[in-house]
């Protein structure tokens, strides 16, 4: 399979992930600086695959699993490794992971019967909320923490929301 550009991003923010974590836990000088770096160029490539997928129409089977889960690794290794250096409540980051979970799990079900279940505005907005909260507890600035739970908020209601918005998918024998 040949590889496009939107794939080549998608597997350049997987590779920046364990690089990620590595820096966080290496307990250099300035590694939360660093691994901010590295999570906002990881960020970037997510904007940019999708950006000129859909513009090139370059759009593909490989894309559509693999870019989500790129996301989901970036981030649940951010808030989980945020844990461990015990900057964060693990309750936020099981609350996130599991919306995570369950919403996948969701789209593969819908899948299977040929239905997609494309992002809606309150995913989207989850989406950016935890990236902002990512990026505010590892530079450090005041309110990371309200965000980190404005980001669960959010979290919370577009999971709600992706289960109202499909309720039809649990109503199938």
């Amino acid at each position: 399979m040949k590889m496009n550009l939107p794939n080549k991003l998608t597997i350049f923010r997987i590779i920046l992930v364990p690089l990620f974590m590595a820096v966080m836990l290496s307990g250099i000088k300035n590694s939360m600086y660093i691994a901010a770096a590295i999570f906002t160029l990881a960020s970037v490539t997510d904007f940019l695959d999708g950006h000129i997928a859909r513009k090139y129409n370059l759009v593909s089977n490989f894309g559509k699993f693999m870019d989500p889960l790129a996301d989901k690794l970036l981030v649940s290794a951010a808030l989980i490794t945020l844990v461990e250096i015990q900057v964060i409540s693990s309750w936020a980051v099981v609350i996130i992971i599991a919306r995570e979970f369950s919403i996948s799990i969701l789209r593969a079900i819908a899948g299977s019967s040929g239905i997609v279940i494309a992002a809606s505005k309150w995913g989207k907005s989850k989406t950016v909320s935890q990236i902002v909260a990512i990026m505010m507890l590892l530079l450090g600035v005041p309110g990371a923490q309200l965000m980190l739970w404005v980001a669960v908020a959010l979290t919370i209601y577009s999971g709600y929301d992706y289960v109202k918005l499909n309720k039809e998918m649990f109503s199938q024998n």
